[in-house]
């Protein structure tokens, strides 16, 4: 899955980007009967302002993400293989901003861009406006780059046939299979008005398919929850579940990078829209959303807890629904990404929503940054998606310097008998 795009600390413009990650793989690498594992850590190197940052990693090392430049302040979709950078949102599809929020074994790499069109409604759907980058005021598109180049993606059509305007792809599965939202082209009577909000159109959960060079990329709608008129898909998984949140129309949410008031978290199997619960909240505070799941159909994300006081991480199996709780010390919790044995990822905040790095083993939380070396010079901010070898990478902050911010790949250290 990928790290939803939450933009760094709270009170500040948004940057912990739940970038849904790609969740990919078994963590062999981590079994080790010492328990916690331990990391090295890979400086990135600089992001920019929020919303840089890597959003997932592939089985095989390949990490999409975005990062910020400045003068004019503009997103360009980037990838980092063997830790070296290279940008793909240049030209991208003509407009100045882009993102890519998940990539798959065969290096396709998908995510939202900008284009040369003029939005017709005016709407900011992908958040330019709102996070202060370079404002074009253009339709933002669902993309595929593979081969070195980059396709925008259909939307969904309205009952006059007209096709929506834009679309976001936040993950993509080794099948070519995506999953992301789509606009629909239909007036959103839950939007709250031009005076709060620019958002005017319906727009829904879907997957994607057909996605390789010698097909015709067909776009599906998935089915909401309760009425709900709006959803995101987060993750897919490589059997074709989907993961993500439904709910009403809401204002650019510069935190979660979207404009979803998330209501209900939802599994789509077997075409089937599944309400997976919450931890006793109503969605209205910080929401209800699911965020990753594994190919056991194991599921995460973060729920409004009772009284909507505050919100934490959950983990979902067959109809249960566990609240995982928050390092010690801290009031509120998100899981990002969970691997194919369990091991969950995410980020812990205090009450003045300072994030730390976490994982949960067996429903136990570990801060992330007392497992790297004590000399490193970043700390640990959110840990957003995990790969087959128990690669991790996430976003983090220079100890020397709280407000730059920087990618990292951790990598977990095998003892000299294999890691077990």
């Amino acid at each position: 899955m990928k790290c939803i795009p939450f933009a760094t600390k709270w009170p500040r413009i948004a940057r912990f980007s739940l970038a849904l990650v790609t969740v990919a793989g078994s963590i062999c690498a981590l079994a080790q009967t010492s328990g916690s594992p331990q990391y090295n850590v890979v400086d990135l190197g600089p992001v920019g302002a929020p919303p840089g940052q890597p959003y997932s990693i592939t089985g095989h090392g390949l990490v999409s993400g975005e990062i910020v430049l400045a003068n004019p302040a503009v997103s360009h979709a980037v990838v980092w293989r063997y830790g070296k950078l290279k940008d793909i949102g240049a030209p991208g599809l003509g407009g100045p901003n882009s993102a890519a929020f998940a990539a798959n074994i065969w290096g396709q790499v998908v995510g939202q861009a900008d284009t040369k069109t003029p939005d017709p409604n005016g709407e900011d759907f992908c958040g330019s406006k709102a996070l202060a980058l370079t404002e074009s005021g253009n339709t933002c598109v669902p993309f595929l780059w593979q081969n070195g180049s980059m396709i925008a993606l259909p939307r969904l059509k309205n009952s006059n046939g007209k096709e929506g305007s834009n679309g976001v792809v936040q993950n993509v599965n080794d099948f070519g299979i995506a999953a992301g939202t789509a606009e629909n082209g239909e007036l959103d009577s839950t939007c709250p008005g031009a005076s709060t909000s620019a958002q005017r159109i319906e727009f829904k959960p879907v997957i994607w398919t057909n996605l390789f060079p010698w097909s015709e990329p067909r776009v599906q709608e998935l089915g909401t929850v309760h009425g709900d008129p709006d959803g995101l898909a987060f993750a897919i998984n490589d059997l074709g579940q989907v993961v993500g949140g439904t709910g009403t129309c809401a204002p650019f949410n510069s935190i979660e990078l979207n404009n979803l008031t998330p209501l209900h978290a939802v599994l789509w199997e077997s075409n089937k829209a599944i309400d997976l619960g919450n931890l006793g909240g109503d969605g209205k505070a910080s929401g209800i959303f699911a965020t990753g799941l594994n190919n056991h159909g194991q599921v995460v994300g973060a729920s409004d807890t009772s009284g909507d006081a505050s919100f934490h991480a959950f983990f979902w199996q067959q109809g249960h629904i566990t609240d995982l709780g928050t390092l010690k010390g801290d009031a509120n919790s998100i899981a990002l990404a969970i691997s194919n044995d369990g091991l969950v990822l995410g980020a812990s905040l205090d009450a003045n929503f300072n994030l730390r790095a976490a994982l949960w083993r067996n429903g136990t939380p570990t801060d992330m940054n007392t497992l790297v070396s004590a000399d490193s010079p970043l700390h640990l901010e959110t840990a957003c998606s995990i790969n087959d070898k128990g690669e991790i990478v996430g976003f983090a902050a220079l100890k020397s310097n709280p407000n730059e911010y920087h990618g990292y790949l951790a990598k977990p250290v095998v003892s000299p008998g294999g890691g077990d």
